[in-house]
């Protein structure tokens, strides 16, 4: 009878293991790696279905699109903090990291620091105070609670260059005051809150020219003191060779040389052959036959056999949107680890139980 209790007790000890294991979410997997992040709009943080997942699966927070400057900011002397709050709010009553996106970016910008009240081009000099009192503004309501900012988004070139000059994007920002808006954007960010790692973030970042273009422009920076302590790679990738791994790794490696944190702060899977952070491009992607759906799982088994490669300088793999529905790219570009629906998908397995899944 003792031993057909103990075998019984045994199995039950088996059993628990097991659904204790399958009940595991992303980040306690990839709790000796780094952390697991979500992008997430309103609806993430107020639908229940949505908070599971949530809770269950991520400890970082980047808030989508309620934080950009245009979002919070839209006139001088007119702020919009509500859906901010609640994103900071969501984080403090679960105990959840909240990385600030964005201070400083050419798109969703607060376009009336360009102007006076006459709609006359204003001196660098206003842009700057102007400038200072966003960021001095939201950092300071946020500092308690955000650990890192995604200070400067997309200021350099896609377009291969011959110079230092030619390698910046050409936007309104860089027009009116050179490559100083980003050194100036960092100070004021620094001096709001020394305590937060302040990133630099871009899109097509394992492109070998615009690797350049970044670590080129990181590295002047630094050397002038700009307090640049982060490089974040939006992970905007396909299901086919963009990025090449080799390229992938090769800028995890020069990165790395600057900084001791690299995030992937925007991470999707397309499943046509475009892939970037362009605003145009398709929202349909390919018939999902099981062929495009192995890809997919191979792309990402891939891609996170790397990331935990560099474990020691990538500190946060940040997924773009929670389910398919929510994608900036359209659901029928089947980009994430939830469908439409937000049913998990056999991708999320491969990614999570990569221990089980690795090859023997």
């Amino acid at each position: 009878m003792k031993r057909l209790f103990k075998a019984a007790l045994l199995v039950a000890v088996i059993a628990l293991s097991a659904n204790s294991a399958s009940a595991q979410g992303l980040k306690d997997a990839y709790k000796k790696y780094f952390t697991i992040g979500v992008a997430v709009n309103p609806r993430n943080i107020s639908t229940p279905e949505h908070i599971e997942i949530i809770k269950a699966n991520f400890n970082s927070i980047t808030a989508e699109n309620v934080m950009k400057p245009g979002e919070m900011h839209p006139r001088e002397g007119v702020w919009n903090f509500e859906q901010a709050d609640a994103v900071a709010n969501f984080c403090r009553e679960n105990g959840i990291k909240l990385r600030g996106h964005c201070l400083v970016w050419h798109s969703q910008f607060a376009n009336w620091m360009f102007t006076d009240e006459n709609g006359q081009p204003v001196s660098k000099e206003v842009f700057y105070e102007r400038l200072k009192d966003h960021i001095f503004t939201v950092v300071n309501r946020y500092k308690d609670i955000i650990y890192c900012w995604d200070v400067v988004n997309e200021a350099m070139s896609d377009t291969p260059g011959k110079d230092y000059e030619g390698s910046f994007r050409n936007s309104r920002l860089y027009q009116l005051c050179g490559d100083e808006f980003i050194a100036k954007a960092f100070e004021y960010a620094h001096e709001a809150d020394p305590k937060a790692l302040l990133f630099y973030n871009d899109y097509n970042a394992a492109n070998p020219h615009k690797t350049e273009y970044i670590y080129n422009m990181v590295k002047k920076m630094q050397e002038q003191g700009v307090p640049i302590t982060g490089i974040g790679m939006q992970g905007h990738y396909n299901i086919y060779d963009n990025p090449k791994w080799e390229n992938f790794e090769a800028a995890i490696q020069k990165y790395s040389e600057l900084v001791d944190n690299i995030h992937i702060t925007e991470l999707d899977m397309r499943v046509n052959h475009e892939a970037g952070g362009q605003l145009q491009f398709s929202r349909e992607g390919a018939e999902i036959t099981p062929e495009i759906k192995k890809m997919q799982e191979d792309r990402y088994a891939e891609m996170f056999e790397i990331m935990r490669k560099y474990k020691k300088v990538i500190k946060n793999v940040t997924f773009w949107n929670l389910g398919d529905r929510d994608s900036w790219l359209g659901a029928r570009n089947y980009p994430l680890l939830w469908d439409e629906n937000y049913q998990v998908k056999d991708v999320y397995y491969v990614v999570r139980d990569f221990k089980k899944n690795k090859k023997k």
